[in-house]
């Protein structure tokens, strides 16, 4: 992924107004972030509640979605993420909903995703970060990443519907 400024992240929101996407809190060190190794920018909402928010490259050029994080209920031992394929324990792993673009969304329709809670899923896959156990798999990194972003760019062709 190319390196993104705060203000093309705002720009980005398909799911949001544009009051939305101004006050919400965008990290400050986006200029340390490793973006040669992301296929997606993630982060959660450090300011507290339940919401994340993911911006990703696409034909059209930055695609950006808030998420909501949902709570948990019961003890989960391991779980997987739906992009990156990586298992985790505990809360490794949450249920992320996207209200949909749009008329649809403004009516309350949402899609959601299972995904590692950190957003980190690049990360994962290149081995950067110690999820503690990934699945063995007899395909390449590159063939890893472009499965990640088919079902990346899926959930986003479903948001933006």
């Amino acid at each position: 992924m190319m390196p993104v400024t705060e203000p093309a992240i705002r720009a980005s929101f398909v799911n949001c107004t544009k009051g939305e996407a101004k006050r919400l809190a965008v990290p400050r060190d986006l200029d340390v972030r490793p973006w040669g190794d992301l296929d997606f920018f993630g982060w959660q909402d450090l300011s507290g509640g339940e919401r994340a928010y993911l911006v990703a490259e696409s034909g059209t050029g930055l695609v950006g979605v808030a998420l909501r994080v949902a709570s948990r209920t019961g003890r989960v031992r391991r779980s997987m993420c739906s992009l990156c394929m990586t298992t985790h324990t505990g809360d490794g792993v949450s249920l992320m909903t996207a209200r949909k673009a749009g008329p649809t969304g403004r009516q309350g329709d949402s899609v959601g995703l299972y995904i590692c809670a950190d957003l980190a899923c690049s990360l994962y896959l290149r081995g950067k970060k110690d999820a503690g156990r990934r699945l063995d798999e007899t395909i390449t990194l590159a063939e890893k990443i472009e499965r990640t972003t088919v079902h990346l760019a899926a959930f986003l062709r479903k948001v933006a519907e």
